[in-house]
């Protein structure tokens, strides 16, 4: 939807790439929490257990996989597997594309002319591909789901109070948004790193630096990075927005 925002030329565009976009999301992400959540259901009624004690040495990336396995005919499973694997390969490829292209133009390249080139943007591909490969087998068991949960809350907490100012606002003030960027961001790898223990095991930071994997007990090392993060990054937003003249004014002058 992000996406068919930026792109939309009217707003006839916009509310049939919404009429579109908005159900396929609804039925995309709707059915894949759904079910996650009923798997619960269907092991206890066959099996007597939840998901959780089903999954394979613990691991509850196996859950949904076990669970396709059991429920499904097995002509489903081959067409199944198919199907993710185009999808898999597809996603693949716009990400390492991204990752490539961000290394390259942002990180190595800026300011360079070279980078623009299409044999340094192949390099950098190549480096990610490299660096995802490295990755996924140092990562822990269990490690998709937390994973998921991460890159989500991180990008809520960066990105959504900055676009739901530029929906609303007719004038978004930069500064404000910058800020909320990097407030969002910045408390919610503090709250993951240090706090939150199902987060900071993973990433190890919290141990080695302190000896201990959360510097706050409980319920405080329960609570997930976004619940602190999110309000700060909006706070933040929505405060400078209106200290530096807000939506209205702005839009009055214009």
């Amino acid at each position: 939807l992000v996406v068919r925002f930026m792109t939309a030329k009217d707003n006839r565009s916009l509310n049939r790439a919404v009429l579109v976009g908005g159900p396929f999301i609804l039925m995309m992400t709707g059915v894949a929490f759904t079910v996650g959540a009923l798997t619960n259901v269907y092991f206890y009624q066959t099996q007597g257990k939840i998901s959780a004690q089903v999954a394979t040495a613990g691991n509850i990336d196996t859950i949904i996989p076990i669970f396709i396995n059991s429920a499904m005919p097995e002509w489903f499973v081959v067409l199944f597997m198919v199907t993710l694997l185009a999808a898999a390969m597809s996603t693949l490829s716009s990400q390492f594309h991204a990752m490539g292209t961000a290394l390259i133009c942002d990180v190595w390249g800026r300011g360079r002319e070279c980078a623009l080139s299409l044999r340094a943007n192949q390099a950098g591909v190549l480096v990610m591909i490299i660096l995802s490969v490295i990755i996924a087998f140092l990562m822990p068991g269990s490690i998709i789901a937390i994973a998921t949960a991460m890159f989500m809350g991180l990008c809520a907490s960066a990105f959504l109070p900055i676009f739901a100012v530029a929906v609303y606002c007719k004038r978004p003030d930069p500064l404000a948004a910058k800020a909320s960027l990097i407030v969002g961001a910045l408390a919610w790898f503090i709250w993951a790193f240090f706090v939150n223990t199902k987060y900071a095991a993973v990433f190890g930071l919290s141990k080695a630096l302190l000896g201990t994997v959360g510097i706050l007990g409980y319920p405080w090392s329960a609570i997930d990075p976004i619940v602190i993060a999110l309000p700060l990054s909006a706070i933040t937003i929505l405060s400078l927005q209106y200290m530096r003249g807000g939506c209205a004014a702005e839009a009055q002058t214009a």
